[in-house]
């Protein structure tokens, strides 16, 4: 964290060891007017709008082909991403499920 920022942070991030490890606690405890952790529950998939994502991307692959390597894979997704820039509707809509709410204004 740079010395200029006037504000503190605040990062959701998940229960992966290396977030709660002594490193981690120790720069914290270092820079607790700069940053704050916010722990969500355990796997709120309800809550994460990550899996609406996923789960569009998986259905938007082409069923017939499968990846053959990383590089392949990476390009299937980079296109299905492109392709998702340019419908604002079902970008919203990974925001609008019942327990996935944020205060966006249009």
């Amino acid at each position: 964290m740079g010395s200029d920022c006037p504000h503190e942070a605040h990062l959701v991030v998940d229960r992966y060891s290396a977030h709660h490890s002594k490193t981690v606690r120790a720069w914290l405890a270092n820079h607790k007017d700069q940053i704050e952790l916010h722990f969500p529950p355990s796997y709120p998939p309800e809550l994460n709008p990550d899996e609406p994502v996923n789960a569009d991307l998986k259905s938007s692959l082409p069923r017939t082909h499968r990846s053959r390597n990383q590089p392949e894979s990476a390009t299937e997704t980079r296109r299905s991403s492109h392709r998702r820039q340019h419908q604002p509707h079902i970008m919203r809509g990974y925001f609008d499920g019942r327990h996935v709410r944020y205060d966006i204004e249009e």
